[in-house]
């Protein structure tokens, strides 16, 4: 077929802000590379876009600032900043949210009635609770997602719960009796769903509309796969790693714990990449272990950075205990890492099937136990590791690039238009 006309609302859409922003951007210039697009945006993200220069006839930015300004004023008020409480900024989104999808209906509405486009395509925000006020308008097919969402906090780290400032997510639920939430699920031609937690909340789109489909993917120019050798091969001091936000939901002191805890592991080494608020406590830890010379702390990198880390490290240690979507796992097992992570949300069903180690969801303490036993086994046990790692590796580089992505999401596009149950497209 000639390629889909589609319209792009994309409001977090920025290849210098982290997480979803740069996640949003990556996947709508993929999608340009195989579609004809308009890509609506923020304004906010016009000076970061402009400077990076692709595509720019394809961009449009609304300036929702307005409302979106004061509320996040608010928001950031509310949560004491952005690092914590993202609940709290979930809801303090809904209204700049919907202003965006109405000014643009008002921008394109005689051109999405007059049929300048085949698809309209909301890629951001991600969350299931901000509905879309375009859904079911204009006549044409709205497909909703990659969505990701609805990972409970596990009962056993309420500690860290009330650290991270969500003692606001018992209320989440009610996003379902908001304006507008039900007719955007029950509208949709079809919804992209990340993961089985998401899938579980969306129970209003029937079952055949449902595609599961990752929010996540990477860039092989900055991840490339190739390696001077295999992770634990040879002799020596081995190199493992944790990279993210230092926050209490990722309980990076898990890794620094089974590290600084066992004189095997001390032989080699720990490198911690991000900072946070949690960095002071467990720089503490370190000291107080003393362990300085076998962990270093060295804070945010750019991602060339983390990237070239990775390939230098033998093991990714992530042991976060509520992870949505977990970019940074797939970029590991792109860089050819082992990884070893917490068996609860993305990261579990990333390395499952034999594409790295899980370890149990447990209260803390144990935690650190099992992962303290999944570091020493990778060094017993360097062959078997290696071939998981590869395993992980390949995995990655078929599915996860984003140009993969973007081929995927135009199959998605063909199936919707010929009338056919997206859900019956081969498995992710």
């Amino acid at each position: 077929m000639t390629r889909p006309r589609v319209l792009i609302l994309a409001e977090q859409c920025n290849p210098l802000w982290p997480s979803l922003p740069i996640v949003g951007y990556k996947y709508a210039l993929a999608l340009a590379q195989h579609c004809d697009v308009k890509i609506v945006t923020q304004v906010r993200n016009k000076d970061n876009v402009v400077a990076d220069g692709r595509e720019l006839d394809k961009f449009d930015f609304l300036d929702t600032e307005y409302i979106a300004a004061p509320m996040e004023r608010l928001s950031q008020f509310l949560r004491g900043g952005n690092q914590v409480a993202w609940s709290t900024g979930m809801m303090m989104a809904y209204l700049p949210y919907l202003a965006f999808e109405r000014d643009a209906w008002k921008k394109y509405r005689s051109q999405i009635e007059g049929g300048a486009f085949d698809i309209i395509h909301r890629i951001t925000p991600m969350s299931p609770t901000l509905p879309s006020y375009i859904a079911g308008r204009g006549g044409v097919p709205f497909v909703i997602g990659p969505l990701n969402g609805n990972l409970d906090w596990p009962k056993a780290f309420q500690r860290e719960q009330k650290r991270e400032k969500e003692t606001l997510r018992k209320l989440r639920n009610y996003y379902k009796y908001m304006p507008y939430a039900r007719k955007t699920y029950t509208k949709a031609a079809a919804v992209l769903a990340a993961f089985r937690h998401t899938v579980k909340d969306i129970s209003w789109t029937p079952a055949e509309r449902i595609v599961p489909f990752p929010e996540i993917g990477f860039d092989p120019a900055v991840f490339p796969a190739e390696r001077e050798r295999a992770p634990f091969a040879g002799a020596g001091e081995k190199t493992f790693l944790y990279a993210g936000r230092l926050v209490p939901y990722k309980v990076p002191e898990v890794v620094v714990r089974a590290f600084v805890g066992d004189d095997r592991l001390r032989q080699h080494r720990l490198r911690i990449i991000g900072d946070g608020p949690e960095r002071g406590r467990i720089e503490a830890m370190v000291k107080e272990a003393g362990a300085e010379d076998r962990v270093s702390f060295e804070g945010n990198q750019t991602q060339a950075t983390v990237a070239k880390a990775m390939r230098e490290s033998d093991a990714f240690c992530f042991p976060s205990i509520r992870e949505l979507g977990a970019g940074v796992v797939i970029e590991a097992m792109a860089s050819g890492i082992l990884c070893i992570v917490t068996d609860y949300g993305a990261p579990g069903d990333l390395v499952a099937d034999g594409r790295g180690v899980a370890i149990p969801l447990a209260p803390l303490d144990d935690l650190v136990v099992s992962c303290r036993q999944a570091m020493l086994g990778a060094l017993d046990q360097p062959e078997a590791h290696a071939a998981l790692a590869k395993a992980g590796q390949d995995h990655a580089l078929q599915n996860y690039t984003w140009d993969a992505k973007a081929r995927r999401t135009v199959e998605v596009y063909e199936a919707v238009l010929a009338g056919r149950p997206p859900a019956e497209l081969s498995p992710y």
